[in-house]
């Protein structure tokens, strides 16, 4: 429960369960769910897509083909997630030499089909890693792509899976239409556009705006 309203939680996700827990608590209902979802990612406007559906590939350019690698030490996280935050980042943070792009996120849903390529090219994907290279330990990355529900957990859980989590502080930046803020004032008086930021109780750090007031929330792969 969070002890303040703007707070980020974990909320319980039935994402994450093994095989046998998953189908012994499967509901009708839940069956119904899954079968649109599949509905939704085979099928396209009436067209079969063929293709490995729904998987999510890492793939960083550090890493070997074999055995495990060492997780990656990382002290801060950028995270811009669509095509308005991922643009932010590309006009005033990427414009720059001090990056190199590191890694690529391939994923095939009935929205986005990134290229089978292994080659970690900006052409290949919409959802790059980059490091700065005056500071290895600083991570950015634009995912422009859309990602499925059923995608989101196993997205978070690879990339998050590559990265040693103690001392890791990340951001996320994301956008959403003025039209669907709550607010008491009209959308359109307000200047636009505007700055809300949620944060959970371990950021002790300043905010560099207000917070998000009630009952706005934040949807898909940035809640997650």
């Amino acid at each position: 429960m969070a002890t303040f309203f703007g707070e980020v939680v974990v909320a319980p996700s039935r994402a994450g369960l093994d095989e046998e827990e998953e189908a012994r608590e499967e509901t009708p209902e839940d069956r119904e769910i899954r079968r649109e979802i599949e509905k939704k990612r085979y099928r396209r406007r009436g067209t079969f897509i063929s293709g490995d559906h729904g998987k999510i590939d890492v793939l960083w350019t550090w890493q070997s083909g074999g055995g495990a690698e060492e997780p990656l030490v990382c002290s801060r996280f950028i995270v811009a997630i669509g095509r308005n935050a991922a643009a932010f980042l590309s006009s005033f943070i990427l414009d720059s030499v001090c990056w190199e792009v590191v890694g690529v996120v391939k994923l095939w849903n009935e929205w986005c089909r990134t290229s089978s390529t292994t080659n970690v090219l900006p052409t290949d994907s919409f959802c790059l890693f980059y490091r700065l290279i005056s500071d290895p330990t600083v991570l950015l990355c634009q995912c422009s792509c859309y990602v499925a529900e059923d995608q989101q957990f196993q997205w978070l859980e690879k990339v998050f899976g590559s990265m040693q989590k103690k001392g890791l502080q990340v951001t996320i930046l994301s956008t959403c239409p003025v039209a669907d803020y709550k607010t008491q004032e009209s959308t359109l008086t307000l200047v636009s556009p505007f700055l809300k930021a949620l944060k959970t109780k371990e950021f002790q750090e300043p905010v560099c705006c207000s917070l998000l007031e009630q009952p706005n929330i934040v949807r898909d792969l940035p809640a997650a």
